[in-house]
């Protein structure tokens, strides 16, 4: 199989904090406030999903104003998204699948990848590419941390960032696993906070996700 180049540059922005929060921002300005009180709540990888038109100057004004900050983009879809990802500032990307065209752009992308799969057959596509840390979404709905925990013996080379219905709740179980450095979720950037304006919630949250105890980092 081939070797991923970016494993452990992935390895390292995964064992950053216990969870990858997920952003969708309204503006570049709710964008930078939520990425500083993340930082200031201990979360420091941040996925900022390419879900609205602010995304991409998001990231970009992100990676220039918080330098704490590792921003990466999610919902990357495309092979032509990489790019323009990349151009704003990007540090990782991550998918919620991996088609195989978009897999294989992905491991020739020039930051790290994580790719989203749902299935055994999906993670072991992924693998023959090389690589090793993968995205399991929507988690809750393909089987949670059950799935994963009985993924580790058959592939126990793969680590996992499993998101889609994580809470705070819900996390412990997922990061109690061997093969979860780290979750991904939205649950500290509650849409009545954002709304308000009031980011010291979010900080305040971020700080109970960023104190999660994890089997792996």
């Amino acid at each position: 199989m081939p070797a991923y180049p970016h494993e452990g540059e992935t390895a390292r922005i995964m064992a950053l904090a216990p969870v990858i929060p997920v952003l969708t921002v309204a503006s570049v300005e709710d964008g930078l406030a939520q990425a500083k009180a993340l930082v200031a709540g201990g979360l420091y990888a941040i996925e900022v999903t390419l879900r609205t038109p602010s995304a991409l100057a998001a990231i970009q004004a992100i990676a220039k104003n918080v330098p704490d900050a590792v921003v990466g983009a999610g919902t990357i879809v495309s092979a032509e998204q990489i790019n323009q990802a990349v151009a704003a500032g990007a540090k990782f990307l991550v998918s919620p699948g991996a088609p195989p065209s978009l897999a294989k752009a992905a491991a020739q992308a020039p930051v790290p990848f994580l790719p989203g799969c749902a299935t055994a057959s999906e993670a072991m596509a992924l693998m023959e590419l090389g690589f090793r840390a993968l995205k399991l979404f929507p988690a809750e709905a393909v089987g949670g941390a059950k799935l994963l925990a009985s993924l580790a013996a058959p592939l126990p080379d793969l680590r996992f960032c499993p998101t889609g219905g994580i809470d705070l709740e819900k996390a412990p179980e997922y990061l109690r696993l061997p093969n979860v450095p780290c979750v991904g979720g939205s649950w500290m950037l509650q849409k009545a906070a954002l709304a308000a304006g009031d980011y010291l919630a979010v900080e305040a949250l971020s700080r109970d996700a960023a104190g999660l105890k994890r089997a792996a980092a």
